[in-house]
């Protein structure tokens, strides 16, 4: 089946099913990237729609991008504790319940355990980083092959992320690769086809990472302060006195934050002006629309597809009632193309008029504190795409990755032309 019919197949389905029978959720749908005409249907005829049956059991859909701005900003309703199940569609388990993050808590916890590692990612960091990044994106373009096929996730987007992270954390370099395996395993949802089999399996590769950043949390909490997360998380009054499964759940944050967002963000980007020419030319005609196109790949990719909140009281919302201890999805990826908001919401437009109108970061206190950094990874990686590369040709649609919060690739492969 091409494209355009599995397209089709999809539209046709979305809007013969009864509504009361639309399961966002379901992973067929991200994995064939086949979800739009669902969410497209949501926001025309239920903005506000409980799914009463899923693999995730029974849960609220936010589609709309005012009213995810709602939920995002009412803390005092739409709870993000893990005791209650946390950020995801997937419940934690019982033993991840105790997986304390900081994006995962509600105030006052939540402030003072952002603030302690937002500096490392802040503006004057970025201006020491950015020479770095630089460097590194560059020799990685000079080595790929010319005329060969190859594949942009592994050579470029995992590996410039896994980089970076090595850097942010001040983890031993040549062991960086952990880093993405830990990134991995802690979204993946285990299965018996999938690489993580069980909870208890994923649990133990959590105790991997948790050992291996003990170690540097005791070297660093008894020398003078220094830019990295474990070093600021050691010296804050927030986060020094930690218990080791909140240590482990913020680490997992800032592993993860730090990779699925930027790496699918960068391939993201590839597949994008490959599939629109027209804008790769606009592009290659002016460079200065590169932090405009940055914005426009992050809104139109959606890495996180979507938050989860757990309401903490009866509430009427959107004429519909939300009970005490619903699940409540905010779809950012519906939100990112929400034709009340966005104009022509489904194209990509690398000079869009009002490019950072998007929700791909969150909105209010749970923003991404990492979101400048992103951005500016990925402006430096186009920046040095134009200065060498005349083209990137996709070879064949991409492989997606098996989740509904992750919107990512497993592999995309490309060629540059001889």
């Amino acid at each position: 089946m091409t494209e355009t019919s599995l397209s089709q197949a999809a539209r046709d389905h979305a809007y013969a099913l009864p509504l009361d029978e639309i399961d966002v959720s379901r992973i067929e749908l991200w994995t064939s990237d086949s979800h739009w005409p669902y969410f497209e249907r949501l926001r025309r005829e239920a903005p506000v729609h409980y799914c009463k049956q899923s693999q995730w059991g029974p849960y609220w859909s936010i589609t709309k991008y005012k009213d995810i701005m709602a939920v995002d900003t009412n803390h005092k309703v739409f709870s993000s504790e893990a005791s209650l199940g946390g950020i995801t569609i997937d419940d934690q388990t019982d033993d991840l319940k105790q997986l304390r993050m900081f994006i995962a808590m509600d105030p006052p916890d939540h402030q003072g355990r952002r603030n302690a590692t937002s500096p490392v990612v802040g503006p004057a960091n970025l201006q020491v980083l950015e020479p770095l990044i630089r460097e590194r994106v560059g020799k990685l373009f000079d080595a790929l092959p010319r005329g060969e096929t190859f594949d942009w996730v592994e050579r470029v987007s995992i590996e410039l992320t896994t980089q970076m992270l090595a850097t942010l954390f001040d983890f031993p370099f040549e062991e960086r690769s952990k880093l993405t395996y830990w990134s991995d395993a802690a979204t993946m949802t285990p299965g018996p086809d999938m690489p993580i089999k069980t909870y208890e399996e994923k649990f133990a590769i959590g105790g991997e990472c948790l050992a291996a950043f003990t170690k540097l949390w005791n070297e660093r909490v008894n020398e003078p302060p220094r830019g990295d997360f474990i070093s600021a998380m050691a010296h804050s009054e927030a986060t020094r006195n930690m218990d080791p499964m909140e240590f482990l759940g913020n680490l997992i944050l800032l592993i993860v934050g730090g990779n699925d967002t930027t790496r699918n963000s960068i391939t993201g980007s590839v597949y994008a002006l490959d599939k629109n020419p027209d804008q790769f030319q606009k592009l290659r005609d002016n460079p200065s629309l590169i932090p405009s196109m940055v914005s426009e790949t992050i809104r139109w990719q959606t890495p996180l597809a979507h938050m989860r909140r757990t309401a903490l009281e009866d509430i009427e919302f959107g004429g519909k009632l939300i009970r005490k201890g619903d699940k409540v999805i905010m779809w950012y990826v519906s939100g990112n193309r929400d034709d009340e908001v966005i104009d022509n919401p489904d194209a990509y437009i690398v000079d869009r008029e009002r490019p950072r109108t998007h929700i791909s970061f969150g909105f209010g206190i749970h923003r991404c504190v990492g979101n400048r950094l992103a951005e500016l990874q990925l402006k430096i990686v186009w920046e040095e795409i134009l200065k060498r590369f005349p083209k990137i040709e996709v070879v064949e649609e991409p492989e997606r990755i098996s989740s509904s919060f992750v919107r990512g690739y497993s592999r995309l492969l490309v060629r540059i032309p001889a």
